[in-house]
């Protein structure tokens, strides 16, 4: 199961923190995704349990995704935020013990202009 809190409504320039908690398995490698009205959705940043990570393009040098492996929680903070990071966020697990992909309900943020 993985529950995400964090989303919401901020003014352009500024900042968010999403969060999820995952429980009920043992989870690896863990991401944020997005899907804005109309569009795909899109891999935001991801982390390993080894706690590489990787971006998207238009997020690097303002998002940064960390991991507490002891809470099994993995967060998003998002600065300088854009009206074009309007979206809702999904949080995506990999579970070591069912070797399937999970994800969260999904968060809304909203950035106005």
């Amino acid at each position: 199961q993985l529950v995400e809190s964090g989303g919401g409504l901020v003014q352009a320039g500024g900042s968010l923190r999403l969060s999820c908690a995952a429980s009920g398995s043992i989870f690896g490698a863990m991401g944020w995704y997005r899907q804005a009205p109309g569009k795909p959705r899109e891999l935001v940043a991801a982390i390993t349990s080894g706690h590489s990570t990787n971006y998207a393009d238009s997020v690097k040098g303002r998002f940064t995704i960390s991991g507490d492996n002891a809470k099994n929680t993995v967060y998003l903070q998002m600065n300088s935020l854009k009206p074009e990071d309007t979206a809702v966020y999904y949080c995506k697990a990999f579970s070591y013990t069912t070797h399937l992909a999970y994800w969260g309900q999904g968060t809304q943020v909203t950035v106005s202009s």
